[in-house]
């Protein structure tokens, strides 16, 4: 029994780690003037947020379609594969989940065990990761789906934006009138709920204090958990402010292992530039 993991570009995986754990990645893709392009393979980052700041007319995303997803199967077949664990975007931004799990049930060659981040970024890239790990060790996907569904049982995420109107205009922020209104500037708190939709749950004025509340929450995580427990400090094109928040984490809470995640177009389309945001999760790394 050979066993695979498949997931998209939204959750921001690095070359290092699609090559150390055999991850097939699929691209999520970005329409920029009705032209589309494939995220990491035909869009950098530069030219995603150069056109972000100059051009009226905002880019959209495409999500990974059915006929990407048997290519990627059947080739993963072909290769002696017949279990696949297909881990993506939350279902609460997107509907490709429900599309997925449609597609699997026709889908004969292997069998699939879609999985649903309910996050997206370094929350879908931690379930990646942990599957990808134990694969490696020699587990079947039987026994990896409920482990991942554990450490999806953990994670919290907290996010700011520096700009909501991206939020809005694609429809991505569930209970938007609770910042309606006082739009002025204001960094927007917000999580994704146990459904998976990104909600509002704060107004700051300054990143500084939605990082404050950010690490409020995560020491009250450490006070009721009794794993170790892994943060990654999560930006929009932010890199110095993301290393200003790794530092203010290594030395609040020495304990914790820390990472960083950079966010994509895929997700900054809805995001905007320079979002700020912290996850953190039971460290997959213990789990093996």
């Amino acid at each position: 029994m050979t066993t695979a993991v498949v997931t998209d570009t939204a959750a921001y995986l690095t070359p290092e780690q699609i090559e150390k754990y055999n991850i097939t990645v699929l691209p999520v893709t970005v329409i920029l003037d009705g032209k589309p392009y494939k995220e990491t393979e035909e869009l950098d980052l530069d030219t995603f947020y150069d056109y972000l700041k100059n051009e009226k007319e905002l880019p959209t995303t495409s999500q990974v379609s059915m006929g990407q997803i048997e290519e990627a199967y059947d080739k993963l077949v072909d290769s002696g594969v017949d279990k696949i664990i297909s881990i993506h975007l939350s279902s609460g931004i997107t509907s490709f989940m429900d599309n997925l799990r449609m597609f699997c049930k026709s889908y004969t060659r292997a069998k699939v065990f879609p999985v649903d981040s309910l996050a997206a970024s370094a929350g879908e890239a931690n379930l990646c990761l942990l599957a990808g790990a134990l694969v490696a060790e020699g587990k079947e996907a039987e026994e990896i789906v409920p482990k991942l569904e554990e450490l999806r049982s953990t994670t919290d995420v907290y996010f700011a934006v520096d700009d909501l109107k991206h939020l809005m205009r694609t429809g991505r922020l569930s209970n938007r009138s609770a910042v309606i209104g006082n739009l002025l500037n204001i960094k927007p708190l917000l999580t994704f709920n146990k459904e998976g939709k990104i909600i509002a749950i704060g107004k700051e004025r300054t990143m500084k204090h939605c990082l404050r509340l950010m690490l409020l929450e995560l020491q009250k995580n450490l006070e009721q958990v009794d794993y170790k427990v892994h943060a990654t400090v999560i930006d929009a094109n932010n890199d110095v402010l993301s290393e200003a928040w790794v530092d203010e984490l290594h030395e609040t809470f020495p304990g914790v292992r820390v990472t960083v995640s950079h966010l994509g177009p895929s997700i900054s389309v809805h995001t905007g530039e320079k979002t700020m945001g912290i996850l953190w999760s039971r460290d997959w790394q213990t789990m093996i």
